[in-house]
């Protein structure tokens, strides 16, 4: 039985960073990792997609500049390029993560946890005690629970596909399908998403959202509401999915089907019974304020595996890992500081949002007022040949804060942090017209955009 300070399960933004402070602090740490070291955003997740993403940017800005700006000719994605470029940013990861670990003192593993009892885990055919015990395991695709999930494609596997196949369908209205949608029908591919609400992207505002699926559908994506998949068959080489749809079975073919329907704790095959834990499959582990577990007071959790209500964003696994590090070996407790986060969704154009919607804004009884507009006729976006980008800010009557910015278009994903930026500083509006920003550039438009 190998004893530690800490143990921490999971290599992603939380894991890495509580097991390194508390190793620079002279604790004795392990860190045991399931699949590679790194964690889902820097191998499977943001940081790849954000390749993906730059590739479609790239080929949208010269189709649309085509006859204006420059002759793109017939440019298009090359996907084995893409893919192998992609490579670039993640083959070094697990074995660098590793490296690190090693160089702090921390002792790794490489398996899958199962807790004994509340302070003892197997990995393996090893046994480990620790007095704090880190889960940090992420998400994972939820269960769809349709016949034939098994020929569903995972987001993940998307992202190291050899070759694109032509007829791809997404099963969720998501920020994932819709991401990935965007690289697949500029890469060629035919597309369809299959959303089982009224609307996609639900927490996003629904303005914003209605551009964006314009949009979407301007470029061929086939984007269907009320459409609920009840299975996934083979055929003929292909894929035969069927929904349900106003009370209607219909039916669509496909070469891919790739699973955008949402994420869940990835808690699976832990034994947190065993370990006294309390977790709920959906939201996660039942933890205090201070990411403390409910039922076992060795058990801390955080990222998108912790029940804290918080968005499942990488910068909030930050935010909660850095509360984790200072609640074990600093001088006094402190809840997370989450402050205010921003949102996007990387489609192309992309949706950014940052607190409160107008419909949110209502619920909470606020007194606010709206300043909104569709800006693709302003000179900015037309520079770049767009032809979709609006906003909506909120603002509160009796402080002049802001309570909330939505908006799409060209640099949207820059702008959205200044935003955050005022509204975490408590900024007025007319704190951010008197800014002389450099002019002409995106972030310029704050100060029209909070004028109205």
């Amino acid at each position: 039985m190998q004893k530690f300070d800490l143990l921490a399960i999971g290599s992603g933004p939380a894991g890495s960073r509580v097991a390194s402070k508390c190793a620079e602090a002279g604790w004795n740490v392990a860190m045991v990792e399931s699949r590679q070291y790194g964690g889902t955003c820097a191998l499977r997740g943001c940081n790849p997609k954000k390749v993906f993403v730059h590739a479609a940017e790239v080929i949208d800005a010269a189709r649309r500049s085509n006859g204006r700006l420059c002759d793109a000719g017939d440019i298009k994605i090359n996907w084995a390029d893409l893919q192998k470029f992609k490579k670039t940013f993640v083959e070094d990861i697990p074995k660098n993560s590793r490296s690190k670990f090693d160089g702090k003192g921390i002792t790794t593993f490489l398996g899958e946890p199962k807790f004994l009892r509340p302070t003892q885990l197997s990995i393996g055919d090893e046994k480990v005690e620790a007095k704090h015990i880190l889960i940090a395991t992420g998400a994972r695709p939820r269960t769809l629970n349709i016949d034939g999930e098994d020929l569903v494609t995972t987001s993940d596997e998307f992202m190291n596909l050899g070759t694109l196949p032509k007829r791809v369908v997404f099963i969720g209205g998501g920020y994932i399908s819709f991401e990935f949608a965007h690289v697949a029908a500029r890469a060629g591919a035919s597309v369809t998403i299959l959303e089982r609400g009224e609307r996609p992207l639900k927490t996003f505002e629904a303005s914003c959202v209605d551009m964006l699926v314009s949009k979407s559908r301007e470029l061929g994506i086939v984007i269907k509401t009320d459409a609920s998949v009840e299975r996934v068959e083979e055929s003929g080489g292909g894929k035969h999915v069927t929904y349900q749809t106003d009370g209607q079975t219909k039916t669509i073919e496909a070469d891919l089907v790739v699973h955008g329907a949402g994420r869940t704790p990835n808690l699976d095959g832990l034994d947190l019974e065993k370990g006294r834990v309390d977790f709920d499959e959906q939201k996660g582990v039942a933890v205090d304020p201070y990411l403390r577990s409910k039922s076992n007071p060795a058990v801390i959790a955080a990222g998108d595996c912790a029940a804290t209500g918080s968005a499942a964003l990488t910068p909030i696994a930050n935010a909660e890992g850095d509360a984790v590090v200072n609640n074990l070996i600093g001088e006094k407790q402190a809840e997370p500081s989450y402050g205010t986060v921003p949102a996007v969704v990387f489609t192309v154009p992309a949706l950014a949002s940052v607190g409160l919607t107008e419909s949110a804004a209502e619920d909470q009884g606020m007194d606010f007022k709206v300043v909104e507009a569709d800006i693709s006729d302003w000179g900015s976006i037309r520079k770049v040949c767009e032809s979709t980008a609006g906003y909506k800010v909120l603002v509160d009557n009796r402080t002049d804060q802001i309570l909330g910015a939505h908006m799409i278009g060209p640099g949207a994903a820059d702008m959205i942090n200044l935003f955050a930026l005022a509204m975490k500083l408590k900024a007025k509006t007319d704190d951010l017209k008197s800014i002389l920003f450099a002019f002409p550039t995106f972030s310029s438009n704050i100060q029209q955009m909070v004028s109205g």
